[in-house]
């Protein structure tokens, strides 16, 4: 192997190692106008039945209602911070409040979870 090639294939190592640690050095979501949404603009909402810092919704529940995911490395980062969910992985709250998006919002500015059941709110600010 040539000494470019050489060359090339640890800069592309170094940044696949590098680039997913980048990815949440910021803070996982944001506010627009108003409520919370993703890292793509997708709303974000709560679960009343979650307790601080816990989330109670697994299964079919996470299917319908996917948690903000965090790397298993995570680390607080102002108000968010990782908590574990029962699965094992990592999902991100806010506040305490855990975070996640609705299957059926398709685009950024979706609302159509908020309310859903009595229990899911967007969150607002």
């Amino acid at each position: 192997m040539t000494h470019i090639a050489q060359s090339w294939k640890a800069l592309l190592v170094t940044a696949a190692l590098t680039l997913p640690s980048l990815a949440f050095a910021a803070d996982p979501a944001m506010m627009k106008d108003g409520m919370m949404v993703d890292q793509k603009g997708m709303t974000l909402y709560t679960f009343d039945k979650d307790k601080e810092g816990q989330s109670m919704c697994t299964g079919e529940c996470a299917t319908m209602w996917p948690p903000l995911m965090a790397p298993m490395d995570a680390k607080p980062t102002g108000k968010w911070m990782p908590i574990k969910r029962d699965d094992g992985t990592m999902q991100w709250a806010y506040e305490g409040k855990p975070m996640y998006g609705y299957k059926m919002d398709t685009k950024p500015g979706d609302t159509a979870g908020d309310g859903k059941g009595g229990f899911w709110h967007m969150y607002r600010h």
